[in-house]
C-alpha cells in the first residue's frame, strides 16, 4: 500500500480543505494514529486513523456558509466588464434577518468566503458562499451528489421524445450527461433536477431540442430551499441545517 500526503487525505476524507489542513498540521493540531504531526508534506497510509484537536474543532465552529437568493446581472465568482459580483451583495444592509437569535454580519465572514458552484449572469436563485473547505467539497467536490433545483420558464415546442432527452440521452462538449429529472411544472415552466453543473448547462440542454430559454432560476441545493429568502437577500446557513 502506497502513502498519501497526509493534507490531501485529510481534504478526501472531508475533515477540512488542504488549505486548512496545510495551516492545522503545521500549528500541531492534527494526531494520525494519536501521534500529532507538524511537518508539512508527511505521508501516511490511507489506513491510518486521523484526528483533529479542539482547538482545530472550534475554528471550524467559526467558519460561515451563507445563501443568497441572486438576482439576474451578478456574476458569481471573478468580477467581468460592467458587471459586480455578487458577493457585493452581502453586506448588512442586505441580511434577512429571521429571528432575534439570527447571528449577525461580521466583516470577519467575508475573509476567504467563495462561491461554491455558480449561477450564470443571466439566472438568478440560491447561490452559496463559504468559508468551509468541507461545505465547498460537499458541493462542488469531484464525488458531490448533491443535487440542484430549478425552474426554467421556456418558449417552443417540447414532445414527448424531446422531453426523453432531457430527462437522459443528451451529450455536452462530447461527454454524455448525465441523467436529469425534467417534468413540466406548467404550460410555460419546466422543473430541472440535476446532479452536475457543466457550464450554463439548461440552457445548452434546451437549445439542443429547441427550446429557448427566458428565465432560470435555482430554488434548491440538496435539502437546502430558498424558502422566504427575499431576491438581494442573503442568510447564513444555520446550525442543524444541512445539504
Amino acid at each position: 500500500m502506497e502513502k498519501i500526503r497526509l493534507s490531501k487525505l485529510m481534504s478526501e476524507q472531508g475533515l477540512c480543505s488542504r488549505r486548512e489542513a496545510d495551516k492545522f498540521i503545521e500549528l500541531g493540531w492534527v494526531f494520525v494514529d494519536g501521534e500529532k504531526i507538524s511537518e508539512l508534506g508527511t505521508k501516511i497510509y490511507p489506513t491510518q486513523k486521523i484526528t483533529l484537536n479542539k482547538a482545530a474543532q472550534t475554528q471550524q465552529d467559526k467558519l460561515v456558509t451563507i445563501l443568497l437568493n441572486k438576482p439576474i446581472g451578478y456574476v458569481s465568482g471573478q468580477p467581468e466588464p460592467g458587471y459586480q459580483p455578487a458577493i457585493v451583495l452581502i453586506k448588512p444592509d442586505n441580511q434577512f434577518i429571521e429571528s432575534p437569535a439570527t447571528k449577525r454580519f461580521q466583516r470577519d465572514h467575508l475573509k476567504n468566503l467563495a462561491p461554491a458552484g455558480r449561477l450564470d449572469i443571466d439566472s438568478q436563485g440560491l447561490l452559496v458562499f463559504t468559508q468551509d473547505g468541507r461545505v465547498a467539497k460537499q458541493l462542488i467536490g469531484e464525488n458531490s451528489s448533491i443535487d440542484k433545483e430549478y425552474l426554467v420558464r421556456v418558449s417552443g415546442d417540447l414532445p414527448k421524445e424531446k422531453l426523453a432527452l432531457l430527462n437522459y440521452g443528451l451529450k455536452l462538449d462530447g461527454q454524455a450527461l448525465k441523467p436529469a429529472q425534467v417534468s413540466w411544472q406548467n404550460r410555460d415552466q419546466l422543473r430541472f433536477i440535476l446532479r452536475e453543473g457543466k457550464k450554463r448547462q439548461i440552457r445548452r440542454m434546451c437549445e439542443l431540442v429547441n427550446l429557448r430559454v427566458i428565465g432560470l432560476k435555482r430554488v434548491r441545493i440538496g435539502k437546502i430551499g430558498l424558502r422566504d429568502l427575499p431576491e438581494g437577500k442573503w442568510r447564513y446557513l444555520q446550525d442543524g441545517e444541512i445539504f
